[in-house]
Formats: structure tokens, sequence, C-alpha cells
């Protein structure tokens, strides 16, 4: 099939998100002006560059008060948000905060997920995770947005503080088996990284050609 998202797909559900596929999941934690705590996954997530390291978080979509979700308003008004890994032992209270709550309602206690303090950043970071990114916004980008009484912001932060268990840690490496992350896919589905394979880098296998 071909269509042009403009005009619509004709099946079901979205096909693209189910095609760009496996997506980290950021799991955002941010602080409001006010000083309530707020945590939210999104699939529309990535690191954005190492040099200075750098991660990107897509808060697309109304909030139930308003066009713009918590985790954007917050990380404007106050320029700090911190990432957190989603495990698949976390997985059902990761998805539970992506519930629509009303404006002031703290995720960490309405899941049942314990706080801890950052170090550089006033936002707190999910204690259960093994890995968290205190981040520093550095630019806001507004994206167009086909939605009425919406938005579609990206939040780009540079990553000033890591915090890293040392549980998933193997001979100075993130021992992928132990971190136990997991992805999204499309529609209601997700995943674990199961399957793990090294490869060369491109000099030495050009020699095969």
């Amino acid at each position: 099939m071909f269509y042009e998202p403009k005009d619509g797909h004709g099946l079901p559900h979205n096909p693209i998100q189910g095609c760009v596929v496996p997506r980290p999941i950021g799991w955002i934690s941010t602080r409001s002006a006010a000083g309530v705590d707020n945590l939210s996954p999104y699939s529309h997530f990535n690191l954005a560059g190492m040099l200075p390291p750098m991660l990107m978080f897509c808060s697309n979509g109304p909030h139930v008060d308003g066009p713009m979700k918590d985790s954007a308003t917050n990380a404007i008004e106050t320029g700090e948000f911190v990432h957190n890994v989603a495990t698949y032992a976390l997985r059902e209270k990761m998805i539970a905060s992506s519930a629509h709550f009303e404006r002031g309602v703290d995720e960490f206690e309405r899941v049942g997920l314990t706080k801890l303090p950052s170090r550089l950043v006033g936002a707190s970071r999910v204690a259960e995770s093994p890995v968290a990114f205190e981040c520093r916004v550095i630019e806001i980008v507004n994206l167009p947005c086909t939605m009425a009484n919406s938005s579609n912001i990206m939040v780009i932060g540079e990553i000033v503080g890591v915090h890293i268990e040392e549980y998933i840690l193997r001979d100075g490496l993130i021992d992928i088996g132990s971190l136990d992350p997991i992805a999204r896919l499309g529609y209601n589905e997700y995943s674990k990284v199961s399957d793990v394979f090294a490869e060369k880098r491109p000099d030495d296998l050009l020699a095969k050609y």
C-alpha cells in the first residue's frame, strides 16, 4: 500500500509507529514551579548527541487541562528534567504513569513509586530504576501540530548527571541482561531486549568485500 499521511491511511490504527520500532522509552520526571512532582513515559525519545551528551523527548497532544502536557510545561518552567530507564520489572507502573491525570497529581505517589533526590537538578528520580540521567534544558522546539487545542514540543536537554546501579555493570560495561530495559513498539505492544549480538567495525568488515 501507499498513502500520504495528510489523506489518512484507512487502517484500524496508524501504522507509522508500528514500523519505527523498537523505540526507547523516555520515562521523564519533572517538578513544577510550584513544587509538584510529575512522571510520564514518552516513546518519541532518544539520544540527541554526545558532545556534549544530550537527549530529547517530544510531548505531542493535549493535556486534560490544556494544550500542553505537564512534562513539557514543567521542563519549560524550571529548565530541568530526569530520564529514568524503564525496565521489564517496572513495566506496569511505567504504563500506569501514562494515564491522563489532572494537573497537580503526583504520579510517583499515584502509582506507588519511590522518589529519590537528584544531585544537580530539582526533579526527583525513580528509586526503583537502575539508571537515571539528570538533564538541564538547552533548547525547546515548537514543532507543527495538526490537532486543534494541542501542542508538539521537543525538549532537548544536556545530560549533566548520571546514576547507574552497580549491579548492572559487568567488567565496566552495562550488562543489558541485568538492566532488562523495555522498548515501545506499535499499538499497545512493547518489547524487551532478549537477544544481543556484536559486530565488527566497518573497516574490519570491508576487508571481506
